[in-house]
């Protein structure tokens, strides 16, 4: 571990390096391809073009998740705030949108901030401005892939622990994945530690598929970056013009799936290896499960949290819930 202060700021930032290991990106892509049916990680979207792209998608009208997130935050902070402690350390999983955690923190005034990412650069961007903004804030950034085990490189006990994990990205794991990361945020809190988590919440078809598939075609351009990506880095070649983007809802398995699907019978070579497509076959890219208020509960609850309280929007799209850690 590599901890270190920043000078320019009024109050110290620490920089905890834990090394996350890097993805190899030639490796997954190979084995995603090779598999019977085709699938890539969506943590391979975020190249910098994908980060751009999602950034405009978070801005669509379609795209309901993030304002309704930030609404709900702004209409109810101080609730959170009493519920969650004042003066906590507060970790925040994965240092995402900025205004979230903004908002957060105008209410709750931690004692201790320590955002948790997997990307070194962006962590300590968004650390320093964040330094800027509330200078009586200690920060710890934590450079830390938190989809696998770690431990928080303060050990301080004098303030109750507070985790804030939002933007539903708990519908990115599968449910019994889901369930192993907040057994792992339940050992990093402790016994009555609290949990803020955003969770995007099942409605109707329609409003779903068309968050997805918007008619800007940003979606479709975000998920056929991920081909762009390939093509660059790992000497691809894919033509672009024989993918189509595809998003729909499984009601099955309760969750929107990203597709890219082959419009025609293809052989794709990528980093030295072929690759077959039959026309209608797909590589599978994303999944973002959906949850109803009692279907997360007992997720939760399977992991050791209790519910304490939930907030929703009025059209019932979102929710934020405050669970606090009782195996």
């Amino acid at each position: 571990m590599i901890s270190s202060t920043d000078p320019t700021t009024a109050n110290p930032i620490y920089f905890h390096d834990y090394h996350p290991t890097p993805s190899d990106l030639r490796a997954e892509v190979l084995a995603g391809l090779g598999r019977p049916r085709k699938q890539l990680s969506p943590k391979l979207f975020y190249d910098a073009e994908g980060s751009k792209l999602f950034d405009a998608i978070c801005e669509l009208p379609e795209y309901y998740p993030t304002r309704t997130e930030i609404a709900i935050l702004r209409e109810h902070g101080a609730e959170m705030a009493r519920r969650l402690g004042r003066e906590a350390l507060l970790v925040e999983l994965g240092s995402g949108s900025s205004l979230k955690i903004r908002v957060l923190l105008e209410a709750l005034q931690p004692a201790v901030y320590m955002p948790v990412d997997i990307s070194s650069e962006h962590l300590q961007l968004s650390a320093q401005a964040l330094a800027a903004t509330f200078p009586k804030l200690e920060v710890h950034a934590v450079c830390a892939d938190y989809s696998t085990p770690f431990e928080l490189p303060v050990d301080d006990h004098s303030h109750p622990r507070a985790a804030f994990f939002p933007g539903s990205s708990i519908g990115n794991f599968e449910p019994a994945e889901a369930e192993q990361l907040l057994r792992r945020v339940g050992t990093i809190l402790g016994p009555e530690g609290r949990l803020l988590i955003g969770v995007d919440l099942i409605k109707d078809r329609a409003r779903l598929e068309r968050a997805y598939n918007d008619a800007a075609g940003v979606t479709a351009a975000f998920n056929m970056n991920l081909l762009s990506r390939i093509n660059r880095e790992l000497d691809g070649k894919f033509d672009l013009a024989r993918f189509r983007h595809e998003a729909f809802f499984n009601a099955e398995q309760g969750r929107i799936e990203m597709h890219l699907l082959s419009t025609c019978d293809q052989d794709v070579d990528v980093a030295g290896e072929t690759f077959r497509f039959r026309e209608g076959e797909t590589i599978h890219t994303e999944c973002s499960h959906k949850y109803s208020v009692e279907g997360f509960h007992a997720l939760a609850g399977r992991a050791g949290f209790q519910p304490e309280q939930v907030w929703t929007d009025p059209e019932q799209l979102f929710s934020v819930h405050c669970l606090v850690h009782r195996p």
